[in-house]
């Protein structure tokens, strides 16, 4: 689809989006139905929320949690979350002297399962290098002030492996049930850029 000048880069990326799906189609390359499920599914169904019942578990279950850190593929199906992007997902666990952050090198593998679609920001090509050169200068960039004592450990995620970060348990939270703590758990957290608040 062109516009009279016959350059399309004007037109709006929906109508773009919408021609190029149309065209797709019409060739037998896609399903719409298909991808609309694959949309749903990662906006609405899965998520974020999905990591943080995760977390949440791990909280009030040390045996979970121990199962968690064994085998975090097979943990996180458990609680009935898998499939494409899951496949092999290796959980870390922050303490007060380590602390773990995720990143995906060469483009941006992410374990969608449990944190939904990646933010523009582990996209960008600048956290992508910068993390692992410079990880306590990026952390602050982003709010998360470490000591200088606690170690970074920093996680390239792949096609074979992704990684997701258990984090600390904020202090004051122990009368909280498992329900009450999933809305505390940030994706960033979960990422390793944040911690989670004291509510």
């Amino acid at each position: 689809m062109t516009t009279t000048n016959g350059s399309a880069e004007h037109l709006p990326i929906a109508l773009r989006t919408e021609a190029l799906e149309q065209l797709l189609t019409e060739r037998g390359l896609i399903d719409p139905k298909v991808i609309d499920g694959l949309i749903t599914t990662y906006e609405t169904n899965v998520g974020p929320l999905n990591g943080a019942k995760v977390v949440a578990r791990a909280w009030t279950d040390p045996e979970y949690r121990h199962r968690l850190l064994e085998d975090g593929t097979a943990a996180i199906k458990e609680l009935g979350f898998g499939g494409m992007q899951g496949e092999h997902i290796v959980v870390v666990e922050n303490t007060a002297t380590s602390h773990n952050v995720v990143v995906c090198t060469l483009c941006s593998c992410y374990p969608w399962p449990v944190l939904g679609l990646p933010p523009s920001w582990y996209k960008d090509p600048a956290y992508r290098s910068r993390i692992v050169k410079e990880p306590r200068t990026v952390l602050s960039e982003m709010g998360l002030d470490l000591d200088d004592d606690v170690q970074i450990i920093v996680h390239d995620s792949s096609s074979e492996v992704r990684w997701l970060v258990l984090p600390e348990r904020p202090a004051g939270t122990e009368h909280l049930t498992e329900e009450e703590l999933v809305p505390l758990v940030t994706r960033d957290a979960m990422v390793g850029v944040a911690k989670v608040e004291t509510p």
